[in-house]
């Protein structure tokens, strides 16, 4: 599986200077939030995601991952509906797979 990379709109607040990117590894998602001088990275690996939330608005989806391992979720707003109904198919696809 290759690594795609989803950004979220910069017409989202957060994210009209620096905007938020959730890639899909083969092992992890991980959530990359820049700003003027840092960058805070998330990542879950695929066995440990308990499970993927969508919430649709009018326009832009929020995403939220969370762990089994009971850290704080990985949340990302103002993706596309196809890009994260997209990252939630890959996420289930890769655990589907490490199950066999």
């Amino acid at each position: 599986m290759a690594t795609e990379t989803f950004k979220a709109s910069r017409w989202t607040s957060g994210n009209h200077l620096f905007t938020t990117v959730i890639e899909v590894t083969e092992a992890a998602v991980i959530r990359r939030k820049r700003s003027w001088f840092t960058v805070n990275e998330i990542s879950i690996h695929l066995s440990k995601v308990a499970s993927v939330r969508i919430e649709t608005g009018l326009l832009w989806s929020d995403l939220t991952v969370e762990s089994t391992g009971g850290s704080d979720p990985l949340s990302s707003h103002g993706h596309t509906k196809a890009d994260a109904r997209r990252i939630k198919e890959l996420i289930e696809a890769a655990q589907s797979r490490g199950l066999r």
